[in-house]
């Protein structure tokens, strides 16, 4: 019945895009913006990549209609109505009015490709350009309308109507909605606004947010920045104005609330910073860093956040780039040398924290044989018998969850529970527990991270005793949700069940059928191919050493009869194309100097050539280290279907990705990818599609197994970090939480 419903009313939206008809009452001189208009529907209804008149942006059918009914129906009416309002009589203001809804529609579009508009917001965004355009033809200021909507729809529809008499009144209320979003970016915008009554408190919004950016902007004491900020009365900032006159100050923000308070000084802490005549101690820095953390979580766990604990440049951040530049990257770079002693001697000063927080902020950067050592390390340092609950107890239980995650992932988990004295159940009982309290996010929506480490964690654990007892403390936790009215909660856990029970074949579990989200163990070759029945595939290069040597490789799967090679005139990208079996055709921009960023001018031009040529890519592979990462996602089309990673990156990055492709099967690895196990993957991929077959996961990944189990235990190790989607359970979660996520 709800088929039949949605087909009902997916029918009457569509009726006005095809039926609206030219009639005598419009001049010939008016009906080509009439035609513009309708360009840009037409070119919204292709982003999703199919044209079919419905536009796709989320797996949730509720709001794909909502879409669909705001750019085509309210569009249409908008058109119809400019055309019969008495308040525009000549033609020259029927003319404005229509070239203002044609920049509604092209914004839109390009805010959707772009992501600087999440396309959910098209009922009001339309509905708040429909308000103001009956404002303007009255005569009257938008302010009020662009006061009432959120951000990303106001700076749309305050540009599109710039020559409104409430245009200024409207940017300073945007500023504010901006500064509310982007607290870090205050500084930064406020140069209009430093004689607002508002400007002084913004300052102490700021400072919450990074106290360095007020040292970045005292710095210039000339600025209008730096005078807001030298004219601020509050004890904090003069601090910060004073530490401003140092060069070194950024080593010391971390510790800002104990300056303030007194418990350290600057001279307590310069003799790990260094001075003129004393160097920088790496290790005693980064072990201050360590006991500040321990002791502000303990402050936050009490209701006390400490202000230099969070932000750029603050504690956690320090410590985390700290952890990394001094040890996690040295042993990664060690990584050929074997023995251990050299690789991983810069650890021998660290304790167990020490080694924790370095295991747990490295996470999006740390390869498997580093942890894998550096946690055995850790184990050591807890003594001749290790106890895993003191060590927790001492950090307070600090990024205890990701720390369990991490501990699954590498198959150590069992390894540390077995340290535990009796507690271990009671520790992933804590682990499971209270998901639904999730800390907001900068827009307000509950954070998952939690939830996605408890799903991750569950795909990695082999132990059957652990497993099972980790599905009886979710389904525990879903009767409590139920018991206090907790529905957010209670479907958290109900996902999460529904995730792990459909891992065992003998549960008969459809997660298609029970939650609603495309398949998850197949994609459909129909869903890959364009209206011609092309598939279209679109590389990520960068144009670093790696980056040059991974092209370089993987051109090579194409120096065969199968595939055809065709570079581009320009020199910035080429063409693959396959000459036997089905067509498939992939566009590899080059790896040019990336110091230049000649490799990101290729990729641009390559998405602009594509989006031209209405080829939309379904599948998408990234080839880089991990922080070229973010540039290919902001870069990600949402026709992708089938996205191939290095490095994940975590969660942040896993749900963008999700969020830019909410369709997307992702194929992911715990650490850089390796090209010995790239090009059979991506040959698979390629020769399965070719052959105009559907793509099962579990068949290619058992033949994959096979294969490198032949190649050896080396080629063998790497596979194993390799996550296919099926197995991907936190992207399997976001995905089914996204699905029913207007209801939680």
């Amino acid at each position: 019945m709800k088929n039949v419903f949605y087909s009902f009313l997916f029918t009457l939206l569509l009726i006005p895009v095809f039926s609206f008809a030219y009639n005598d009452t419009i001049p010939l001189n008016r009906r080509v913006f009439h035609d513009n208009i309708i360009k840009e529907q037409q070119r919204a209804d292709k982003i999703d990549g199919k044209v079919d008149g419905f536009i796709k942006i989320s797996n949730v059918d509720e709001i794909n209609l909502q879409v669909t009914d705001a750019i085509f129906r309210k569009v249409n009416n908008l058109r119809n109505n400019i055309e019969k309002n008495p308040a525009l009589p000549t033609n020259n203001d029927k003319i404005r009015s229509l070239r203002l809804v044609e920049s509604l529609v092209r914004n839109f579009n390009a805010s959707w490709k772009s992501h600087k508009l999440p396309p959910a917001l098209a009922p009001v965004l339309v509905d708040n350009f429909t308000s103001i355009l009956k404002a303007n033809a009255r005569g009257e200021s938008m302010a009020p309308y662009i006061d009432q909507v959120p951000y990303e729809v106001g700076m749309i529809n305050s540009e599109i109507f710039k020559d409104n008499i409430g245009y200024k009144e409207s940017r300073k209320y945007l500023f504010l909605k901006y500064s509310n979003l982007h607290p870090d970016k205050i500084l930064s915008s406020i140069g209009p606004y430093i004689d607002e009554p508002f400007a002084d408190e913004l300052v102490l919004v700021a400072y919450h947010q990074s106290p360095s950016q007020i040292y970045s902007y005292a710095q210039a004491a000339n600025s209008p920045q730096g005078k807001l900020i030298k004219r601020n009365p509050d004890n904090r900032i003069k601090t910060i104005v004073q530490l401003s006159t140092r060069k070194d100050a950024l080593f010391y923000f971390p510790f800002l609330d104990d300056l303030i308070s007194g418990k350290q000084t600057i001279e307590s802490i310069s003799k790990y910073v260094g001075t003129d005549s004393t160097k920088y101690d790496s290790v005693g820095y980064y072990k201050l860093l360590v006991r500040t953390e321990i002791d502000y979580y303990n402050r936050l766990l009490h209701k006390d956040t400490p202000v230099a604990m969070l932000g750029v440049n603050g504690l956690t951040d320090m410590l985390q780039r700290r952890a990394i530049q001094h040890f996690v990257t040295p042993i990664n770079d060690l990584h050929e040398i074997s023995n251990p002693a050299i690789r991983f001697k810069a650890l021998n000063p660290l304790d167990a924290q020490d080694l924790y927080y370095m295991l747990v902020l490295g996470e999006n950067e740390i390869f498997t044989s580093s942890y894998k050592n550096a946690f055995d390390y850790m184990i050591k340092r807890m003594g001749t018998i290790p106890h895993g609950d003191s060590l927790l107890m001492s950090v307070n239980f600090d990024h205890f969850k990701k720390f369990i995650k991490m501990a699954a992932g590498y198959n150590k988990l069992d390894t540390f529970l077995r340290t535990m004295r009796g507690t271990s159940e009671i520790l992933m009982k804590a682990f499971v527990a209270n998901l639904e309290t999730a800390p907001l996010l900068e827009d307000g929506s509950p954070s998952l991270e939690d939830a996605v480490d408890v799903a991750d964690s569950y795909g990695s654990i082999r132990n059957p005793v652990l497993l099972r007892s980790m599905l009886k403390y979710v389904s525990d936790n879903e009767q409590r949700c139920a018991q206090n009215g907790s529905s957010r909660g209670q479907k958290i856990y109900n996902l999460l069940k529904m995730i792990f029970l459909s891992g065992d074949s003998t549960n008969h579990i459809d997660l298609s059928k029970e939650i609603g989200i495309p398949p998850v163990y197949t994609v459909d070759y129909a869903k890959l191919a364009d209206d011609t029945g092309r598939i279209i595939e679109q590389v990520f290069f960068y144009g670093d050493k790696d980056g040059k040597e991974s092209f370089a490789s993987y051109m090579q799967s194409f120096q065969n009869p199968d595939w055809k090679i065709i570079p581009n005139p320009n020199k910035q990208w080429v063409e693959i194309k396959s000459v036997k079996g089905k067509p498939v055709l992939i566009f590899a921009n080059l790896p040019l100097d990336n110091e230049t960023d000649k490799d990101a001018a290729a990729q641009t031009a390559l998405i602009d050539y594509l989006d031209t040529s209405n080829l939309r890519p379904t599948i998408v592979i990234h080839r880089g280290h991990s922080y070229h990462l973010q540039y290919t996602i902001k870069q990600l089309p949402e026709s992708a279907k089938i996205i191939m990673l290095g490095s994940c990156g975590g969660y942040n990055n896993l749900a963008k990705i999700l969020d830019y492709a909410p369709e997307a099967h992702i194929i992911s690895t715990k650490q850089i990818g390796a090209r010995d196990v790239n090009k059979p993957i991506i040959e698979a991929i390629n020769n399965t599609l070719r052959a105009g077959k559907n793509i099962d996961w579990r068949d290619m990944w058992n033949n994959l197994e096979v294969l490198f189990t032949k190649a050896g235990r080396d080629k063998k190790d790497l596979f194993d970090d390799y996550i296919p989607p099926h197995k991907n359970l936190g992207a399997l979660f976001i995905k089914a939480y996204s699905k029913t996520g207007s209801s939680l």
